[in-house]
């Protein structure tokens, strides 16, 4: 199986190109993104030394379609999707804040409150709860947006006092992923699945907020199985995940955690084999349509070209 590792090309009027842990950006004019979802991993702000099939496509496909869903809640990026693992749209000036929503004590949270945390990014969690429960309503715990390495827990005061966002984008980016993650939510327990955490980013064009970047995909959720959930939690079990977790989970049970010294265990034919089925798992479960693999012609080819002659209609 072909997978996209990393991408060089030169679009017609390309003023610039920006290479993150999983996309490959290209600046067009000035004016628009066309943004390739590489098959690159990244866990612990680390990106993984093998490349998974078709993971890109998952994603930019899945994020496609919730952008498109979510569009009468908040205006976004998109122009056009021209290739399976290629969305092309504006070029905003984004907030250097990640909103992150949780509305279940998982994954980062939980093991903040497991150490004995009771605050994180400012909001108070109640006593009593145990991995993977309800929290009592949703909460917002934004991080900053790194350029590099990790990205940091932040709170709301902080962001204001710091000028980082003005306090009334800031109430706005707050009222808009409340709306998206609980459209979220409800899109997910359609399709037996449960929402429990998600982030969203933004950019500014023309002074007006856009939702940009990609939504509800595992790279940037958390969805548990809705079926069996309270038993588990009942019986103190880990909750069936449908996430990027279960690779967070390989590789610390394998003595890796992004810290410094560590080395990332080796990744085997069965374990990325096993990494690329459960993102397809994921998109037939969020969306409900089978997967359908692109064409296994020479994928960088495959792209060059549909991208150009989308680049040819704007």
């Amino acid at each position: 199986m072909s997978a996209i590792n990393e991408t060089h090309f030169n679009f017609n009027k390309q003023t610039a190109f920006y290479r993150g842990k999983v996309r490959d950006v290209y600046t067009i004019d000035n004016k628009y993104l066309v943004m390739v979802a590489s098959d690159r991993i990244s866990a612990f702000d680390v990106v993984l030394p093998r490349a998974i099939p078709f993971k890109g496509q998952v994603l930019n496909q899945i994020a496609a379609k919730f952008l498109k869903a979510t569009a009468d809640i908040v205006p976004n990026w998109v122009i056009a999707v021209p290739d399976p693992s290629v969305t092309i749209g504006y070029a905003c000036e984004p907030f250097k804040v990640e909103m992150v929503v949780r509305g279940y004590l998982s994954g980062h949270a939980w093991r903040t409150y497991r150490d004995g945390g009771r605050e994180l990014c400012g909001v108070t969690l109640p006593e009593g709860l145990k991995e993977n429960d309800k929290l009592p309503k949703p909460i917002i715990t934004p991080t900053t947006k790194a350029a590099v390495g990790h990205d940091m827990d932040i709170s709301k005061v902080e962001i204001l006092k710091q000028g980082i966002v003005s306090t009334e984008d800031y109430e706005q980016l707050e009222k808009y992923a409340h709306k998206l993650y609980q459209r979220g939510v409800d899109i997910a327990l359609e399709r037996g699945l449960i929402l429990a955490d998600t982030k969203y980013e933004f950019g500014k064009k023309d002074g007006k907020i856009y939702l940009i970047d990609e939504i509800h995909t595992p790279d940037s959720s958390r969805y548990f199985y809705a079926e069996g959930y309270e038993a588990r939690q009942t019986a103190a079990e880990p909750q069936k995940q449908l996430s990027k977790e279960f690779v967070r989970q390989w590789l610390i049970e394998n003595g890796f955690q992004g810290r410094e010294g560590q080395q990332v265990p080796t990744m085997t034919d069965e374990i990325v084999a096993a990494i690329s089925a459960r993102y397809i798992e994921l998109y037939e479960y969020i969306t409900g349509q089978r997967f359908e693999e692109a064409a296994e012609e020479n994928v960088l080819t495959r792209v060059e070209r549909n991208v150009g002659a989308a680049l040819e209609k704007l």
